[in-house]
């Protein structure tokens, strides 16, 4: 058997802490100390320089600890029996419905540069040449009827985002055409 090297002599009770610190199961702290020790021992010849040893050894036993977690199964399996669980609401159908009678609402010279660029998704350049204005007064005129819209949407319905979109809403106001919910 190889002589232990000095190195792990000088690391091993930090990096036994560091495992701890990490690691709840006592047996499972020196299982991943000894993985440790194997693979800083069986890949020593690759650090440059003894000063990058120390940072080295705790990557690898960072490692470890990763590779100990995904190891594990869930303690308890999930019954077959156990019910799907309910099919999320499709919030953004539900509220489409409400956007008809709030677009319809609208005045005509907001509604209807609204609903030939976001509906029938017309070129903005298409629907600037239907109403007759230059390219830039079409865009006002739908960016206007986005924001209105929008107001609209508010005062009658309190949306909820979350960081993939719409996640729930309530009605506010029905009164105001949104007739979901």
């Amino acid at each position: 058997m190889a002589p232990v090297p000095d190195f792990w002599i000088e690391h091993k009770k930090h990096l036994r802490g560091f495992i701890a610190k990490r690691v709840r199961e006592p047996a499972a702290v020196d299982d991943i100390l000894q993985d440790v020790f194997v693979k800083a021992y069986t890949n020593l010849h690759t650090v440059k320089s003894h000063g990058s040893l120390t940072s080295w050894l705790y990557r690898i036993a960072a490692n470890a600890i990763a590779d100990h977690y995904r190891g594990q199964k869930p303690s308890e399996e999930i019954p077959d029996e156990w019910p799907s669980p309910e099919p999320e609401p499709d919030y953004i159908a539900e509220l489409a419905s409400c956007l008809k009678p709030l677009i319809a609402d609208l005045p005509e010279t907001y509604r209807m540069p609204l609903v030939w660029s976001e509906i029938d998704g017309l070129a903005q350049k298409e629907v600037a040449s239907r109403l007759g204005l230059s390219l830039s007064g079409a865009k006002s005129r739908v960016q206007r009827g986005r924001e209105k819209l929008r107001q609209r949407l508010f005062e009658c319905c309190d949306i909820e985002t979350g960081r993939h979109g719409i996640i729930g809403y309530e009605v506010r106001d029905r009164k105001r055409g949104c007739d979901s919910g």
